[in-house]
């Protein structure tokens, strides 16, 4: 089988693995680089069960090549906690109930995550919109849309305390 070494920098470290050339970033990041936190879904680009950020965009890693990645910043859901500290959209998820299986949701963290660097003041067709890909079998998604609502709130509450220091 024919393997290629690749470097990635993942949640701010620079890794390298010895990968099969026909795996892609989702097997990699699994596999090789011990991040059970993006999950297999569909493997068709279709649920967003494998979302990770690349550059800070949302990207599907099952359709994703790792060369592609080599020198681009990718986050997995293992990288929005801080030093022992959820982020506040963890925090959010986990208070709200938003997840009853919890499958689906390291996707629609990541993908709210993207969402609000960009958007501190999403609107609820915003944020449905910024989530759309991402599929959730168990829930009907108002909690998770609550809690993504939650996480911004205090996420500029955040940064304005922050701010007026």
């Amino acid at each position: 089988m024919d393997r290629i070494r690749i470097q990635l920098k993942v949640n701010g470290e620079d890794r390298e693995a010895l990968v099969p050339v026909h795996h892609t970033l989702l097997e990699v990041l699994r596999e090789e680089l011990a991040l059970p936190g993006t999950k297999h879904g569909c493997e068709l680009g279709e649920c967003g069960t494998c979302t990770v950020l690349v550059d800070g965009k949302p990207v599907l890693s099952c359709l994703a090549l790792p060369v592609e990645c080599e020198g681009r910043e990718i986050t997995t859901v293992e990288g929005l906690s801080a030093g022992g500290t959820l982020h506040p959209l963890q925090q959010a998820f986990a208070e709200l109930g938003s997840a009853q299986c919890g499958y689906c949701i390291p996707g629609f963290l990541l993908s709210a995550a993207a969402l609000l660097r960009e958007r501190p003041h999403p609107s609820r067709n915003e944020i449905a919109e910024a989530t759309a890909g991402n599929l959730c079998r168990c829930t009907g998604y108002l909690k998770i849309f609550e809690a993504i609502e939650l996480a911004a709130e205090r996420m500029r509450a955040r940064d304005t305390v922050t701010a007026d220091d």
